[in-house]
């Protein structure tokens, strides 16, 4: 499994960034823009605490049987691929919500006058915000996670045929 790493996931921020103001721009031309969803940013946000709580637990969980700690509750490591997994795909899919909202939100910004498109400008920054927490979570999950690099050339086939 590779990791996940932040340019990709910026630059699927930004290209579905640009492709939301442009069709808020082109929605809003011919017709009448739907709202920024009030659920959008409480619904990004209980998954970034879900994420943020899950990897405080396996850096705990890590850190106790690394430092071999009486009674210590080891990690599975099917359970960790699988937080591993987790974080990757919320990351993947908050950074395609960070461009949209944002997008749209931009968008907004030039209607401030009007004080419904001024509360769905605040909603679409706040479902950014925590959408970008969703993927510092995803990628925070995806760090802790991670095993240690083998240097240990003594062991590699390819090392002693030469």
């Amino acid at each position: 499994m590779k990791p996940l790493r932040l340019v990709p996931l910026a630059g699927i921020a930004v290209v579905s960034g640009v492709l939301a103001w442009a069709g808020a721009k082109l929605w809003d031309a011919l017709g009448d823009l739907p709202g920024v969803p009030t659920a959008a940013p409480v619904v990004l946000a209980i998954v970034a605490v879900v994420l943020l709580a899950t990897a405080l637990s396996l850096r705990s969980r890590l850190r106790a049987q690394r430092e071999r700690e009486p009674g210590a509750k080891g990690v599975d490591p099917l359970s960790a691929v699988r937080a591993v997994l987790l974080g990757q795909a919320s990351a993947l899919v908050a950074s395609l919500a960070v461009g949209v909202y944002g997008g749209a939100g931009v968008f907004l910004l030039s209607q401030l006058d009007q004080p419904a498109r001024r509360s769905q400008a605040v909603t679409a920054g706040l479902a950014v915000l925590a959408g970008i927490a969703v993927v510092a979570a995803g990628l925070w999950i995806q760090h802790i996670c991670r095993l240690p690099e083998n240097h240990d050339d003594d062991h590699d086939p390819r090392a002693s045929a030469h």
